[in-house]
């Protein structure tokens, strides 16, 4: 990285950004309470608003939103007459599945062959950090030339809206000329990327009924109804034979005419296995952020260890759909419950339950917001140029603050490259990328307030 007085400043920091990290990453803060302690989050939440506030950050706020949990918000004042800019990161992470299956625990921030692996070093309490040294970075250096909002969500992993909702609610609260959400991630690791479009989902959870209990497969297998392979046969209706995602009446969008995703990186990257291919048609570009794609999450039934001989009685799945820019959620929603009602076979009874929806997102990026960022990963990344991008994720609420506030510009970056394996085991942040992206936001601030 080119040397000037920002890049160094942000280079000092680091060590103190290892060490909060790692506080960070030891909060359980996954927003499902079923499965983890209220409290984890709550510390977490607590964490970052005791930051804030030793940084100079006024009316710091926890703010309960509607869906139970609660999502930080700080303001920090610049010079009068300044633009406004509004960061923001979620704290909450999604579960560690399986902690057998990561090589260090997951809440304990572990570093090996350069990277700093534990669950939400990149998907998002890195991209907390990241803002904190970014500000830092201008403070140290003559000061933070606009008004800086900062918001840290506590529900984003689940889905659930809250922060939308008390958006919408509080319509002043988050408004700001330019958005940057630290939630996407670089291309690859040393390309900086500006992510232009995000997929839009829906989730749903799907049951299956045939029988008032289970029986015995000797004696009724054969002419009674198996919920399970009720299940089973509706949710392969979701497929075409190449595995491209089929729903009744959900047509595919047009084509992905950005940068292009090399099929064998691609499958370096999903550490696809040798021999298996990879599914859907078109390039890989087309079908991870301009197609849509259903995944199904879990199957509740018996597991392989235990079961019985018995036909299932009830058996139940929580499908995801993601959706592109174009495909509205809700119809996509409706197209799909009534895909699963249809195709359910045997007379089979079967019930939806939406549990998680967002609209798709895709920004202007012709505005001087993207000029002033582009101008700033050129010195953050020397000899690169911003790329841009989409990603087959959601942000839901990327559309909410587009339609409070249609004319403010919103950039998403982030740590979540490729290599962070996010929602994975062995989620991990290459600190390389966490200090060129911090001061890309710092010399990005400094390019836009002076635009």
């Amino acid at each position: 990285m080119s040397s000037n007085p920002v890049a160094e400043t942000v280079a000092s920091l680091m060590p103190r950004a290892k060490a909060e990290l790692t506080e960070l990453v030891a909060f359980k803060s996954v927003a499902d309470f079923d499965q983890f302690p209220q409290s984890e989050s709550e510390g977490a939440a607590n964490w970052i608003a005791d930051a804030l506030r030793a940084e100079g950050f006024t009316d710091v706020e926890l703010l309960d939103t509607p869906d139970g949990t609660q999502s930080v918000y700080g303001y920090l004042p610049g010079p009068e007459g300044a633009r406004t800019v509004l960061l923001y990161a979620h704290y909450d992470v999604q579960p560690p599945l399986d902690e057998a299956a990561w090589s260090t625990p997951p809440f304990e921030l572990t570093e090996r062959n350069g990277r700093w692996y534990g669950r939400g070093a990149a998907d998002c309490k890195g991209g907390v950090i990241m803002h904190l040294l970014a500000l830092r970075a201008l403070k140290a250096n003559g000061g933070v030339p606009v008004h800086v909002k900062v918001i840290a969500e506590g529900s984003e992993e689940m889905g659930t809206g809250g922060l939308e909702r008390y958006a919408e609610q509080h319509p002043d609260l988050l408004a700001a000329d330019t958005i940057v959400i630290g939630d996407a991630g670089n291309f690859r690791v040393g390309l900086p990327t500006v992510t232009t479009t995000l997929r839009g989902m829906t989730m749903l959870n799907v049951q299956v009924d045939t029988l008032e209990g289970n029986l015995h497969s000797g004696q009724f297998g054969g002419a009674a109804p198996d919920a399970l392979g009720a299940l089973i046969r509706v949710l392969d209706s979701l497929r075409a034979e190449d595995g491209s995602t089929t729903i009744d009446g959900l047509a595919p969008t047009s084509p992905w005419d950005g940068l292009q995703y090399d099929e064998e990186q691609f499958r370096k990257d999903a550490k696809v296995l040798d021999g298996v291919g990879l599914i859907g048609s078109g390039t890989v570009a087309d079908r991870i952020w301009a197609r849509p794609a259903v995944t199904v999450l879990g199957i509740d039934c018996p597991p392989v260890v235990g079961a019985t001989p018995s036909v299932q009685a009830s058996a139940r799945a929580k499908v995801s759909l993601r959706v592109p820019p174009g495909v509205d959620a809700i119809e996509a929603t409706k197209l799909l419950q009534a895909h699963l009602e249809a195709r359910t076979p045997w007379g089979a009874r079967v019930r939806t339950e939406q549990v998680g929806q967002g609209q798709a997102f895709s920004a202007e990026t012709s505005s001087p917001a993207y000029t002033a960022m582009a101008e700033a990963m050129a010195v953050a990344y020397p000899g690169q140029q911003m790329q841009y991008a989409g990603q087959g994720g959601s942000i839901p609420l990327c559309n909410t603050l587009a339609s409070l506030y249609p004319d403010a510009e919103i950039l998403l970056i982030g740590l979540s490259e490729p290599e962070a394996q996010i929602h994975a085991a062995d989620e991990s942040v290459s600190p390389d990328e966490l200090e060129r992206l911090s001061v890309a936001e710092a010399l990005f601030l400094l390019n836009y307030a002076a635009g």
